[in-house]
């Protein structure tokens, strides 16, 4: 199978923007960490995860800072993993960024502006 010139997947275009863009990662990882809190789009977070690892020194990188195998973090990153709280902790901090608590109103507010801007575009 022959190779396209110039043309990538999505995957490595998403990692190499969010190596690139510092604000489009943190505004990614809030979205990630959004989708987990969502049973229907849990997975979708989980690989986001993952890509924000890929992006930030790599995932044995990330898995070396949590104390975890690379295999385990790949597990964890998975559709269907679960990863702990030390390995969300190691995901973010790859990014320079820390877990914190948001009130629900203020989520579903911020919800409800991305879907109106969408919207409006």
């Amino acid at each position: 199978m022959k190779k396209l010139v110039g043309v990538g997947s999505y995957h490595e275009w998403e990692v190499e923007e969010l190596r690139k863009d510092r604000e489009f990662a943190v505004e990614y990882l809030i979205a990630a960490l959004e989708a987990l809190d969502n049973p229907e789009e849990r997975a979708g977070g989980l690989i986001m995860l993952r890509a924000v690892a890929e992006a930030y020194g790599g995932v044995g990188a990330v898995a070396a800072q949590a104390g975890i195998s690379r295999e385990s973090l790949y597990r964890s990153l998975s559709p269907k993993g679960n990863p702990t709280l030390k390995t969300l902790i190691a995901v973010l901090n790859t990014v320079g960024l820390r877990l914190s608590v948001t009130p629900v109103e203020q989520v579903k507010a911020r919800q409800a502006r991305t879907v109106s801007d969408s919207v409006a575009a």
